[in-house]
């Protein structure tokens, strides 16, 4: 058998995966080529049967395109027993698993509330005209719904404005994959003109060292430092608040035992997303979130969306060929809310992002009964935080 270096490559990223689950390895290996010599590979042979089960799903994708006897997982009769429902959520717990096994930090309420604080407040942009918040709406999934965001002056970026919710969760952050973490995540868009706009890391201390209330609080979260008000701080503080926008949805009730948290529909779409290949990519606690992926295995992707600009993606940071058109993987929780799609948001309606995607990264025509299928288990995925988090309690 023929292995294509691309499905080897998805096959050795599903295994970082896994090692990355039990060891919570932050990387910034994912910049350069993968190196599996640069990981402790161990842990993981309990779950070989499911990469060898990945493997084979890739690899046959093309295959199954042409093949006559290829049923759309859809179109079984919509007969699901405990049997099925036992199998399938032990795939699901070892390709995603659930919120519920994700380990608890232990963070301060004092800490959490002041980077809830710093989050909605507008002092966190050069003219005072956007926080936060702006782009990324707590009371709207974590999006603004907009294709593009506008910034302090309104100059709109470039890219769009993923979710808030879960990206705690994922391995790198922004869509080249350029910061490990959210707080370092935090940072950028602080510093970046076109959206807040704040010159330099020492006006923002500044300008909060002269609010009272912003004395008494990092002061009482970071009491050892001489000068708790630091660049490093504030997003740090922030990034603490954004952990705790991990809720939990039907699918993970379902996966911790509820077999009625999901619907027998919901649990087939489930099933089509898994024989779809979907997994090759869109694996973890976020379904997404934990690699660097071209866009386009199998076509130029601005052909599908209608793209009007072509970002090429990673090329932009390190001049590199090998990664042009690669971008992060997006998790795909809450994604029927967080529309539109893409690094661009250029598609706005999830059935044609699936199809799309279908074509581009799979190299296969998804049925309309999977592609609706897919859709129904995804919004099984949608899932709301606390109020407490949404709501600013104070003047």
């Amino acid at each position: 058998m023929l292995i294509i270096q691309t499905d080897y490559y998805h096959i050795k990223l599903i295994i970082i995966h896994y090692i990355y689950n039990k060891e919570n390895i932050h990387t910034k290996a994912h910049l350069k080529p993968i190196n599996m010599d640069n990981y402790k590979i161990k842990n993981y042979c309990k779950r070989i049967f499911f990469i060898i089960l990945l493997a084979g799903v890739t690899l046959s994708c093309q295959d199954k395109k042409n093949a006559k006897d290829y049923v759309d997982s859809a179109s079984a009769p919509l007969d699901f027993n405990q049997e099925d429902d036992t199998q399938l959520r032990q795939q699901a717990q070892n390709f995603f698993g659930s919120i519920s096994d994700l380990p608890r930090e232990t963070i301060s309420s004092e800490k959490i509330e002041l980077g809830k604080r710093l989050f909605f407040d507008k002092r966190l942009s050069k003219d005072e005209t956007i926080s936060c918040n702006s782009c990324h709406s707590l009371t709207n999934y974590g999006v603004d719904n907009l294709p593009l965001s506008p910034g302090d002056t309104k100059e709109v970026g470039n890219r769009n404005s993923p979710t808030v919710f879960y990206s705690s969760l994922h391995s790198m952050q922004f869509w080249d994959g350029r910061a490990k973490d959210v707080e370092e995540q935090a940072g950028g868009p602080i510093l970046n003109p076109v959206e807040h706009n704040i010159p330099s890391e020492e006006f923002l201390e500044n300008r909060l060292r002269e609010i009272e209330i912003y004395q008494a609080m990092f002061k009482e979260v970071y009491p050892d430092s001489t000068q708790p008000i630091t660049f490093a701080t504030i997003t740090d503080a922030i990034g603490a608040f954004e952990r705790q926008l991990n809720p939990k949805s039907r699918y993970d009730d379902w996966v911790d035992g509820d077999s009625d948290a999901m619907t027998t529909e919901e649990k087939i779409g489930l099933r089509a997303f898994i024989d779809n290949a979907c997994i090759t990519c869109h694996t973890g606690p976020a379904f997404g979130g934990i690699m660097l992926q071209k866009f386009g295995l199998h076509g130029n992707y601005w052909e599908l969306t209608k793209s009007e600009v072509i970002d090429k993606g990673l090329f932009d940071l390190n001049n590199d060929e090998a990664y042009k058109y690669v971008f992060k993987t997006p998790g795909l929780r809450n994604i029927e809310k967080t529309h539109p799609y893409f690094h661009d948001g250029s598609v706005d309606n999830l059935q044609e992002a699936i199809r799309i995607m279908g074509e581009l990264q799979i190299g296969k025509t998804i049925s309309d009964e999977d592609v609706s299928s897919i859709e129904t288990f995804l919004k099984a995925l949608t899932a709301d935080i606390d109020e407490e988090y949404k709501q600013q309690d104070w003047e």
